[in-house]
């Protein structure tokens, strides 16, 4: 062997020995970020922050010295970031409590004798806001003539306009309960404050966690040391993963009894308020064992196609269903062009085979 393939030889084995060497460094560097992700999951941050890269991408360009550019090491350390942050993601979603890895079959969560879960479908049906005992107990009658259980209804009302109906508060609970009681049905109320949780759980059998409090996570973490069930909506520009992660907030503080709500996103589309995400019904079942309920009522925004996308959430999966009830949806406080007055909650039992026969009246 020449002397020139000598030392080539020995040039490669240096080369091999700091491969081996940054081998080591991108393992350590990896189980740096895995300790990074497990806070980051604990304190509800999220995991990519892009002002994050920009300061160590500049940190390290002030620090370059060549051969490479500074171009080329901002690509090289690019793509370990991206590797990074794949690593976070993939460990995410493996560690989750709410997911199937970590427990395999369905959650049943049983409320004074029903299940919401691994069973038949269940409906959730009320007015968006309780305005008086006479309306609240006019649709409780319908829905136990009809041997439906769930009774909604709004007594905190977050409104977009501070000048809207903000619900009656603690009166609005204490009809809810009274009514409730009366006819022998589980009420499910929203709950939109950290400082009334204790409140609300005292009235109501479900809590319910409205789609602009899904990133509420003191709220979420509140809910965690409830043991009363949490009905979660999706926020209306939310990811599933972003949901999970909102379950997540709740599971690991202890309450394992979380039903995750699709109430549809927002989009480009305007015949619709927002558009019913069906995909996401299959997904989340795929990736979590908690039961999975539609509000049709939120993600169309108006009465006239809701027995349709009932149906297309319950063949593609959904554990129940969720609509709003007015005696007169002309007079309601709010969102009075979704709601079904009673003779059209009877049209849609029917057309999607939810509830027993019984009268209107």
């Amino acid at each position: 062997m020449s002397v020139m393939s000598t030392e080539i030889e020995t040039l490669r084995g240096a080369i091999e020995a700091v491969n081996v060497e940054l081998l080591g460094l991108l393992n350590r560097r990896a189980q740096l970020v895995s300790e990074i992700q497990d806070r980051k999951s604990r304190q509800g941050i999220p995991i990519f922050l892009p002002e994050r890269e920009q300061q160590m991408l500049a940190g390290l360009v002030a620090l370059n010295q060549g051969p490479f550019s500074d171009e080329t090491i901002v690509r090289l350390f690019k793509e370990i970031f991206r590797a990074s942050v794949e690593l976070m993601e993939s460990r995410c979603e493996r560690v989750l409590m709410v997911s199937r890895a970590h427990r395999g079959e369905d959650l049943a969560i049983s409320i004074k004798g029903e299940t919401v879960g691994a069973a038949a479908p269940v409906l959730v049906a009320g007015p968006c806001s309780i305005e008086s005992e006479e309306q609240l107990d006019e649709v409780a009658r319908f829905l136990a003539g009809r041997g439906l259980r769930f009774l909604r209804g709004g007594a905190f009302k977050p409104r977009s306009s501070p000048y809207s109906f903000q619900g009656l508060g603690r009166r609005g609970l204490e009809i809810l309960r009274l009514v409730a009681e009366r006819h022998g049905l589980i009420s499910v109320t929203e709950v939109t404050d950290t400082r009334t949780v204790e409140l609300v759980s005292e009235f109501a059998d479900i809590l319910q966690v409205g789609s602009r409090n899904m990133y509420n996570y003191e709220l979420l973490r509140e809910l965690g040391q409830s043991r009363k069930p949490v009905l979660l909506k999706r926020g209306f520009s939310a990811s599933l993963e972003e949901l999970l992660g909102s379950a997540e907030h709740i599971v690991s503080g202890g309450n394992e009894n979380v039903i995750l709500c699709e109430r549809g996103i927002r989009t480009f589309e305007r015949e619709t308020r927002n558009t019913l995400d069906i995909s996401a019904i299959p997904l989340l079942r795929q990736k979590s064992f908690l039961p999975v309920v539609v509000d049709v009522s939120h993600a169309a925004g108006r009465r006239d196609i809701l027995a349709p996308l009932a149906r297309a959430a319950l063949a593609a999966g959904a554990s129940g269903l969720m609509v709003e009830v007015h005696p007169c949806p002309a007079v309601a406080r709010s969102d009075s062009e979704q709601q079904l007055d009673l003779p059209q909650l009877a049209r849609f039992l029917a057309e999607t085979g939810l509830g027993s026969e019984g009268s209107v009246g």
